[in-house]
């Protein structure tokens, strides 16, 4: 094999791993955004800490690690408005703050 043909077999080696790395860059980035549900026991005592708060509705959504507290409980109220009830780690309210959005997705 001549040195030309070895140069761009390894510049096509080279381009590939970068597109491959970049790729797998983009999708870790992806998975890092994405909301941990809150699940097992946790998930029992947050839904009914966040339900006990607001007094009715039902859990739509949860996420353990959110960026105002440990847990977040999205409640749908009876009305199709929201709450988002923030917890800390031994489930007690921190928050409780009524999302502008409806069960639809819709602002209020």
């Amino acid at each position: 094999m001549s040195t030309k043909t070895k140069m761009a077999l390894a510049a096509g080696v080279v381009a590939i791993t970068g597109a491959g790395l970049g790729a797998a860059a983009v999708g870790a980035s992806a998975v890092d955004d994405q909301e941990a549900a809150i699940t097992g026991t946790p998930l029992e005592q947050a839904s009914e800490a966040a339900l006990a708060e607001t007094g009715e509705g039902r859990v739509t959504d949860t996420e353990v690690g959110d960026e105002e507290s440990y847990y977040e409980v999205e409640v749908t109220l009876d009305d199709g408005s929201q709450v988002d009830v923030q917890l800390d780690r031994e489930f007690t309210v921190v928050d409780a703050t009524a999302d502008d959005r409806t069960e639809d997705g819709e602002g209020s």
